[in-house]
Order: C-alpha cells, then sequence, then structure tokens
C-alpha cells in the first residue's frame, strides 16, 4: 500500500477547494457557487483536476467568476472571533462526505457533491462557531443520511 489517496479523492478535493475560494472572495454561500458553475463545469473541472490544481487556486477561481459571471453576495461565514478553518480544511470535510455520499449511495461524485451542498447539513458545517465541520467523516455521513445531526 503507497498511502495515497486515490486520483478521484485527490480531484474532489481540488474541486471542493475551489467551490470554498469562491464562495470566501465573492462572498456567497457553496451551494450558490455550485449551483452558478452547475453540473457541467464542475464535471469538467473534476476531470481536469490534475492539470487545473498546477495554477494557483486564485487564477483558477477569478478565471471561473469571471466566465459564470458569479457576482459579489452577502455571506460572510469567515468574520468572526472563531477560528476559522482553511479552505483545504473545509473542503477536506466536503470531499469526504461526498466520496462517502456517492460510493454507499450509488451516485456520480458530480451528483453526489451537487446533493451534499444542496442539503441540510451544508448549512451545519459553514457554521464555524458549531462543531460539526469537525466531527468524523462517519458522524457527518450518518447524519447527512438521517436528514439531521445523529444523537447519541
Amino acid at each position: 500500500m503507497t498511502g495515497r489517496e486515490p486520483k478521484l479523492d485527490n480531484d474532489l478535493f481540488f474541486v471542493c477547494s475551489l467551490i470554498e475560494h469562491i464562495g470566501r472572495v465573492t462572498k456567497n454561500r457553496r451551494a450558490d457557487v455550485v449551483n452558478a458553475l452547475g453540473k457541467d463545469v464542475l464535471a469538467r473541472y473534476l476531470e481536469l483536476a490534475d492539470v487545473y490544481h498546477c495554477e494557483p487556486i486564485e487564477n483558477t477561481a477569478a478565471e471561473l467568476v469571471e466566465k459564470r459571471g458569479i457576482t459579489a453576495g452577502g455571506f460572510d461565514n469567515t468574520a468572526g472571533e472563531f477560528n476559522v478553518p482553511t479552505v483545504f480544511d473545509i473542503a477536506k470535510v466536503y470531499k469526504r462526505l461526498i466520496v462517502d455520499v456517492a460510493e454507499n449511495g450509488g451516485s456520480s461524485p458530480i451528483d453526489a457533491l451537487a446533493g451534499v451542498y444542496n442539503s441540510w447539513i451544508n448549512d451545519k458545517i459553514r457554521d464555524y462557531k458549531c462543531s460539526m465541520y469537525y466531527e468524523s467523516p462517519e458522524y457527518l455521513y450518518l447524519s447527512y443520511l438521517d436528514g439531521e445531526p445523529v444523537k447519541d
């Protein structure tokens, strides 16, 4: 075993990082970013992630914002007196959940991505004042399936 992540996981991590970065820069909810980009664009960036990740994420994000006409919103979950996870920390949380949803639900990675970002759990993960974003991948997946945080 090499200890390396599967290519799909790494590519999803890139796409989730891109979504998070665009959301922070444009002050848009991440579901709005996903929906503005659309499944076709997301699938293209997932397919070519190994090429796109060679560029600084700021450049790739700026290009997408311009091409897709993503305008500034009023959502900012990075302001406040709490520790804000990095773009990459949050992308890792989403990537793990999306992989679980796709693998266990039999959906494509892009359908799983759109489903996760447009679900109730997105509101919980992006609220950095609560603990949902640093829960275990298993807990997040079970909560996603239940439609609410799993009770002990």
